[in-house]
């Protein structure tokens, strides 16, 4: 490492990297597995503390690495108790985390890209479109400051990718990032049954999502080509809902576990007792649970939430035709902290970013 060369973040490893790294160094490959608890298991934020490592090699590793974790704007505490994070990014980008409490569970919703590579109606983070996906390291890092946030006797119970972001667009990075928070060995040792990964339905990773042995989740929304076309244009114009349904049969032939079925809820558009009867045809033969989502108004918007009544309504066809139903409940709407309404806190710390270095342009224009 040269004079100008900025030191690795261990973090930003991952572990066939970090074993390559030791080995560079000389060390015994035993050392790459020392670290790796001290990340993950042990979750510290200085080389020093790693104290299985001798002072000479302590000095050596903090010529080379640091450890840098992201930075959070002050958390926002929705009525409700739900938390929303605002986590500042190495190039100016920003990425929001939920985590939601109910009784002693604590679930955390996490981001996998910034914005979103597709363009769903009623999802506040679609309006941002896609500026950059998430590297594994800052997906984790996610889980790891949100850990240090919560008091001592307080653990999470359960990770969703339902954040900011399509995860199986951004598939190796999320894969990376499951690695260590499900190994047992060094990682974080979260059982894969306790992490839903969520898509709008891109079929071509189903395979790979299974052999990571987590929760699948697809959101659907719409029960007729035709109005999922319109509400997600870009995922059903290159999957329709006939050839995703036949990847979710698939799926479930060769998966121990049942899919989940996120279905928002629209006022006047995809709530209507037709609506619950075929989506209750098109599950048919699935092994699979579906969460009811009455949608999450947000400014700007033209979507609406559903009366009481309609909601209910439409849980009573669908249960009554023997589908395990469930009502999600809006959790952190008063914060924009909701299902489809993550984006905008991070795309004003985005806008900030730039104003600042447009205001500071010509002080490093002039001559």
């Amino acid at each position: 490492m040269t004079a100008n060369t900025p030191p690795l973040n261990l973090l930003a490893l991952n572990a066939n990297e970090l074993s390559a790294f030791i080995q560079e160094l000389g060390w015994p490959r035993y050392r790459a597995g020392q670290i790796l608890r001290w990340l993950y298991q042990h979750r510290v934020v200085d080389i020093e503390s790693m104290t299985n490592l001798s002072k000479t090699d302590r000095g050596r590793l903090q010529e080379v690495a640091t450890i840098h974790r992201m930075e959070s704007l002050p958390p926002t505490i929705a009525s409700d108790g739900t938390v929303k994070f605002v986590w500042n990014l190495e190039d100016g980008l920003a990425v929001e985390t939920i985590l939601i409490p109910d009784g002693r569970r604590r679930t955390l919703c996490l981001s996998s890209q910034v914005g979103c590579t597709l363009d769903c109606g009623f999802c506040l983070t679609a309006e941002m479109g896609l500026k950059r996906s998430l590297r594994a390291h800052e997906i984790v890092g996610q889980v790891l400051n949100v850990q240090a946030y919560l008091p001592e006797d307080e653990h999470l119970s359960s990770l969703v990718f339902m954040g900011m972001g399509e995860p199986l667009v951004n598939f190796e990075p999320v894969a990376d990032a499951i690695q260590r928070l499900t190994n047992i060995e060094w990682g974080l040792g979260f059982s894969p049954r306790r992490i839903t990964v969520s898509t709008a339905g891109w079929i071509p990773r189903f395979p790979d999502v299974r052999r990571l042995g987590v929760n699948l989740a697809i959101s659907l929304n719409g029960t007729t080509d035709e109005q999922r076309g319109q509400l997600m244009p870009a995922v059903n114009g290159r999957y329709d809902l006939s050839e995703l349904l036949d990847a979710c049969r698939q799926y479930t032939q060769f998966s121990e576990r049942p899919l989940t079925f996120e279905y928002v809820l629209l006022a006047g558009v995809n709530d209507s007792p037709e609506d619950a009867r075929r989506l209750v045809r098109l599950v048919q033969g699935i092994r699979c649970k579906v969460n009811l989502i009455p949608f999450n108004e947000f400014p700007g918007n033209p979507f609406r939430r559903p009366s009481p009544g309609v909601v209910d309504a439409f849980q009573d066809i669908v249960r009554n035709k023997g589908l395990d139903v469930f009502l999600r409940k809006s959790r952190g709407d008063d914060v924009l902290g909701a299902c489809g309404q993550l984006g905008r806190s991070a795309a004003e710390v985005l806008n900030q970013s730039t104003t600042n270095k447009k205001r500071s342009l010509p002080l490093y224009a002039q001559p």
